[in-house]
């Protein structure tokens, strides 16, 4: 609720409301509704010690939106910039695929019991099977940013159109803000929640275990 409320809720609001000349205007309303996300996610990163790619990722997102809103640069590189950002992340997830690190196995672990799995793999058959398996949520995971590039790429294009540097454009930004967590972020977050669904699935068949076993108790 609170990543929900700093990171949609608030922007949004200031982008819409408060960033016409009879308030804020457009550049310090920018700069105001930019600086929430960036700074909760700077203090979540050093809350947590975890400077992971998705994270910085994000950070360079909101520099990226600021830059492009106060150096008035061309329009299209809104939509570029909006569809790039979740296309280096499922990049990102399919190159882990192929490390010692794959994050698929991480988050699944997170909610896993990871030795009591391993320990159920006994033979060369299962291993190579839950490997497979994995490797397919990962191809999963990582259409799941596919679709979100595109869908940000189309909604970009279909609401920011007034020139950088206007109250027209930060507003457009603030309804790009507001729009793109049910258009966007729903259907990739559906996609991934079958990928889980499916390996979870799998695990099951091939260890004999029961979901309430695999999952971690809280």
């Amino acid at each position: 609720m609170l990543n929900l409320i700093v990171n949609i809720v608030l922007p949004s609001i200031i982008l819409t409301k408060f960033s016409s000349a009879t308030y804020l205007g457009p550049v310090y309303g920018l700069l105001l509704a930019l600086s929430l996300p960036l700074g909760y996610g700077l203090y979540d990163l050093a809350k947590t010690k975890r400077y992971n790619f998705v994270s910085i990722l994000g950070i360079i997102s909101i520099v990226l939106t600021g830059g492009i809103g106060l150096l008035a640069l061309p329009l299209e590189w809104v939509a570029i910039k909006e569809a790039a950002v979740p296309l280096l992340i499922g990049i990102g997830v399919l190159i882990t695929a192929r490390t010692k690190f794959p994050l698929v196995k991480k988050l699944l672990f997170q909610i896993a019991n990871e030795a009591l799995i391993m320990s159920k793999l006994t033979t060369p058959a299962t291993q190579q099977t839950f490997e497979r398996k994995t490797l397919r949520a990962t191809y999963l995971v990582a259409f799941s940013f596919l679709v979100s590039g595109i869908l940000n790429y189309v909604l970009a294009k279909l609401i920011v159109t007034s020139p950088p540097g206007t109250a027209e454009f930060t507003a457009e930004l603030g309804r790009l803000t507001a729009y793109s967590y049910p258009v966007i972020a729903l259907p990739s977050t559906a996609i991934l929640v079958v990928a889980v669904f499916l390996l979870l699935r799998d695990i099951k068949t091939l260890t004999g275990l029961q979901l309430e076993t695999i999952l971690k108790s809280k």
